[in-house]
Formats: C-alpha cells, sequence, structure tokens
C-alpha cells in the first residue's frame, strides 16, 4: 500500500506534468495563428504571380511555356513535408501513409511506367517512417521553427528541385503535407506543382483583369516566364510548409488535450486515495486514542 508521503509526491508531479501540458497548448495554438497569418500574406502573392502570367499569356498560347512545364513526360520527384519533434500524435505517419498509397496507386495504373519517384523529406521523424516503409531519401531538410525559417527552407529548396529537374530528368513535382481542418485536426494532401498543365495555364490567361489598364513588360517573355515559373514555386512550397506547420501544431494540440484528460482522471485517482489514505490515519489514529483511554479508564477504576 502506498503511504500518504508517495501519494502526495505523485499528486504534486502530476500537477507540475499538467501545468507542462497547458503551456505546450498555449504555445501551439500561438503557433497556428503565426503560420496561419503567413499563409493569408502570401496568398495575396501568389495572386501577384497569377496575374503576371496572365498579363504574359494574353497575348499568345500557353505554348510560350516550355514543354516540360506543361505536360508530364519525365520522372516524379516528391516532397513530404513532417515534423521534427514528438508529440504529435499520428502526425508522421498519416502523411507517409498518404505518400506510399499515391505511389502505390499510380504503380497499379501505369505498370509499364516509370515508378522510380525521387524524394525529399522535410523532418527527420517523417524521414524514419518513409525509410521503415522502404524508400530511400534523396536529401533531407530539417523542418522550420519561425515564419522566416519557412523562407529560408523554400530558397535552400528551389536549387535543387532546378537541379534534380534538369539532372534526373523530372517533369512532375508533387508536394505531401497536412492541411489543417480544425483547431486540433488535419487531413493529408497532395498538391502537384509541375508540371503546370495546360489547363491550369489557360486558367490563368482567361481570369477576368481587376481593372481596365492593363499592364505590359519589356523583359524577354520566355525569361519572365521562368521567373513567374520560380515565383510560383515559391509561393506554393512556402503555403504548403506553413500549412504543414499549423497542422503539426494542431496534431499537437489534440495530443495534448488526451494528455490533459489522462492527468486529470490520474489526479482524481491519486486525490481520492489521498484522502481515503488519510481519512484511515485519522481514523485509526482515533481509535488509537479510544483505546488508550478506554484501557486508562480501566486501569483507574481496578482496585
Amino acid at each position: 500500500m502506498e503511504t500518504l508521503e508517495s501519494l502526495k509526491r505523485q499528486i504534486d508531479t502530476a500537477t507540475d506534468l499538467s501545468s507542462v501540458v497547458t503551456t505546450m497548448k498555449t504555445l501551439a495554438a500561438v503557433s497556428i495563428h503565426q503560420y496561419e497569418e503567413s499563409v493569408r500574406a502570401v496568398r495575396e502573392f501568389n495572386r501577384t504571380v497569377e496575374m503576371g502570367f496572365q498579363i504574359v499569356l494574353r497575348e499568345e498560347s500557353v505554348q510560350a511555356v516550355k514543354d516540360d512545364e506543361i505536360e508530364q513526360g519525365g520522372r516524379t520527384a516528391a516532397i513530404v513535408f513532417g515534423s521534427d519533434q514528438g508529440m504529435c500524435g499520428q502526425f508522421n505517419e498519416d502523411i507517409a501513409s498518404r505518400y506510399v498509397e499515391a505511389h502505390r496507386n499510380e504503380s497499379r495504373q501505369n505498370k509499364d511506367g516509370d515508378s522510380a519517384w525521387i524524394v525529399f523529406a522535410v523532418g527527420h521523424r517523417v524521414e524514419g517512417q518513409l525509410l521503415d516503409a522502404g524508400w530511400s531519401i534523396a536529401q533531407t531538410y530539417n523542418v522550420p521553427t519561425s515564419v522566416s525559417d519557412v523562407t529560408n527552407l523554400v530558397l535552400e529548396m528551389l536549387p535543387t528541385i532546378e537541379n534534380t529537374r534538369s539532372k534526373a530528368e523530372v517533369s512532375r513535382l508533387l508536394v505531401f503535407y497536412n492541411h489543417r481542418q480544425s483547431a486540433s485536426s488535419y487531413d493529408s494532401k497532395i498538391l502537384q506543382l509541375l508540371p503546370l498543365g495546360r489547363e491550369r495555364l489557360r486558367r490563368w490567361r482567361e481570369q477576368p483583369w481587376d481593372s481596365r489598364s492593363l499592364p505590359t513588360y519589356a523583359t524577354d517573355r520566355r525569361q519572365l516566364l521562368s521567373q513567374l515559373v520560380r515565383q510560383f514555386l515559391f509561393v506554393s512550397l512556402f503555403q504548403a510548409c506553413a500549412e504543414s506547420l499549423a497542422s503539426e501544431n494542431a496534431s499537437r494540440i489534440a495530443a495534448m488535450q488526451a494528455a490533459e484528460k489522462n492527468i486529470e482522471e490520474r489526479l482524481e485517482e491519486l486525490h481520492r486515495s489521498f484522502n481515503q489514505q488519510r481519512q484511515s490515519a485519522i481514523t485509526e489514529e482515533l481509535l488509537d486514542v479510544v483505546t488508550g483511554f478506554e484501557a486508562l479508564k480501566h486501569g483507574k477504576s481496578s482496585p
């Protein structure tokens, strides 16, 4: 049987742990707000990039864009966004499973095609999940810890992507990331960045212009298109990374809520046991007092 002292120590430990969990929930909520604000900001920039495509393409067909940026014709590269830190539930398992499932489905549909995808992982924990599933990783990046770090990560990834496209004959680029749905939930998404596709370019070209004045440009069209594609990749990767980070913190909130509930239940058990132990100790002391009093009274009444 546990003593009052050991129960008191356990109560203190559980109380401290509850305080840590509450702090982690608060930090996760603050981080979600930070990353979602950055996503909203980058959407405005994304609209500017789309308008750039609209200007360049309005007088020319989508053939102005290089063929490998329109149609698929080579290998596939995939970027999988995960986490470096734990305590986020099934976050890494879910996105790794989505990647494996997507590759398996495509392999079934294209039995004669090249199924060897080049994989880049963002986060050492998701890297571990992919390695356990039998995948080799071309390169692993550390997960950003702030909005400015997201920018640095994307700027670091872009030259690698361009180098992979040219040297490994990659024409398709897929991004796998978790997208936050609510305060404590997310779903896994697949985003195709390349090839751009004729339909996407046609949609950009034909969307209504916001004003009566139509801007023009003086630089070379292909050079401008190349820069627009690079900006499109930057915006898309930034948004996927920021949404992944928001989802990671949402998953962490869910994990902390479950931990908080378990701690509360454990504290109730410990307080109940402590009160029972204390009541038993008080009862024993009272019995000892009564027994001693009775013994003393009988001793005085004896001749």
